[in-house]
């Protein structure tokens, strides 16, 4: 499965940049954006500021770097291209995150079979070097002890936290349709160490904001329309037990679509980018994707649906 179709996962822009060094404890908000551009797109002729990864187009297996029409504009017909040679290894990709040094973290997902993602190389993480553009295997997480053929899926969902260079991910690898095995990993990123697991969740799209001076990680679950909370600790463990943050129940044309991405604007709103997820491959050839946004309630202190 890919971006935007099917299971809908977003490109990532590269102009970014990290406000106030993504380091302060104690503040109202923070965006946690500090991803910069990779240095080996100097020399392709592409416009830094209209330059994207993505993973969703239909012809080309695995990664591509796309210049995009104008700022911001992620359609995807008739861009300019660019594919290394290393970027098709993981197969079929989806999620994705780059880091403060340009260097980009996928992971490989099934697309209308597995034979290009077996189930055992579902926990698979590759990183384009931002240097040299060139990708290699980054780590692999722990395999569960069994893993069922009922559902081909592993990582859904990665998210990228600046203060610490901690990287999330999500996965259902080991989950069944009626147990959840699933699990969230929290990796430092300079040692590829695994932080912290929190265990039993089957979780989808992640998103990370600083609220009330706060560190908070945000994901979506895979079985229900809802999303969660968990307090991160300062080294990028978990804090603290889940609790529920919003819910998509009878939200949109389905009213059960699941948080495939959560991210954050500078008014402390979440907007939530959903897609119906069943656990199963016999999806339409073009997901429909539903966004949502919530409000930040200083009063109640929680997220109320806006949008």
């Amino acid at each position: 499965m890919k971006t935007i179709r099917l299971l809908g996962y977003s490109m990532v822009t590269l102009a970014s940049f990290c406000w106030s060094g993504c380091q302060e404890e104690e503040v109202e908000f923070q965006s946690n954006e500090c991803k910069k551009q990779p240095t080996f797109i100097r020399g392709l002729g592409f416009n830094a500021n209209r330059t994207a990864y993505s993973t969703s187009e239909k012809t080309k297996k695995g990664l591509v770097l796309l210049e995009l029409n104008q700022p911001g504009d992620t359609s995807l017909g008739g861009r300019k291209l660019y594919q290394h040679p290393s970027w098709q290894q993981g197969g079929w990709l989806g999620p994705l995150q780059v880091d403060p040094e340009g260097n980009c973290y996928v992971a490989p997902v099934p697309m209308v079979n597995v034979l290009d993602n077996p189930a055992e190389r579902q926990h698979h993480i590759y990183r384009v070097d931002g240097n040299t553009g060139i990708m290699a295997e980054y780590m692999q997480l722990p395999l569960p002890d069994s893993i069922p053929t009922e559902s081909p899926y592993g990582i859904l969902g990665l998210a990228y936290r600046c203060e610490g260079d901690v990287l999330y991910v999500s996965s259902v690898l080991g989950s069944t349709r009626r147990e959840e095995r699933g699990a969230i990993y929290a990796i430092d990123t300079k040692s590829k160490e695994v932080i912290d697991v929190l265990s039993g969740i089957d979780a989808f799209g992640l998103g990370i904001s600083y609220i009330s001076g706060k560190r908070v990680l945000y994901f979506g679950l895979a079985r229900q329309p809802e999303i969660w909370q968990i307090t991160l600790k300062a080294d990028g463990g978990f804090h603290g037990k889940p609790s529920l943050a919003a819910s998509l129940d009878g939200l949109g044309p389905r009213g059960d679509d699941k948080a495939r991405r959560i991210r954050f604007d500078k008014n402390n709103h979440m907007i939530v980018s959903a897609v119906e997820f069943n656990f199963n491959l016999t999806a339409p050839t073009e997901k429909q994707e539903s966004v949502f946004t919530f409000a930040f309630s200083e009063e109640s202190r929680s997220f109320v649906w806006k949008n």
